[in-house]
């Protein structure tokens, strides 16, 4: 069983879009580097969270590399959906004008 976050598995990254992927690994690293600080000055309760952020690091640049040689598939983009009260605003708004006009003859 590999130990690590459970917010990085390898399924969910399959899902992250490549900017998403740049940002988990800067906080991944950031993480990384304050564990160190903690381990140095001796204020460190879990010596295995260093290994397991390692561990994310190098599952991180992995689903990278593997998305650069076209080994794993990229998410397709997800486009937000159109808003209806929009449509509906632009639909009244027509229907107002066309109302407009109508008393205006």
């Amino acid at each position: 069983m590999a130990i690590g976050t459970k917010e990085l598995a390898p399924a969910e990254l399959d899902t992250f879009e490549d900017q998403r992927l740049v940002e988990e690994l800067r906080k991944a690293k950031e993480e990384l580097f304050n564990l160190r600080f903690q381990s140095a000055t001796g204020q460190l309760d879990s010596h295995g969270r260093i290994r397991a952020v390692k561990r994310d690091i190098a599952r991180l640049y992995t689903v990278i590399r593997e998305r650069e040689l076209g080994i794993r598939a990229t998410p397709a983009p997800v486009e937000a959906p159109a808003k209806k009260a929009s449509k509906s605003k632009a639909k009244k708004t027509e229907d107002a004008s066309d109302d407009a006009e109508g008393k205006a003859e």
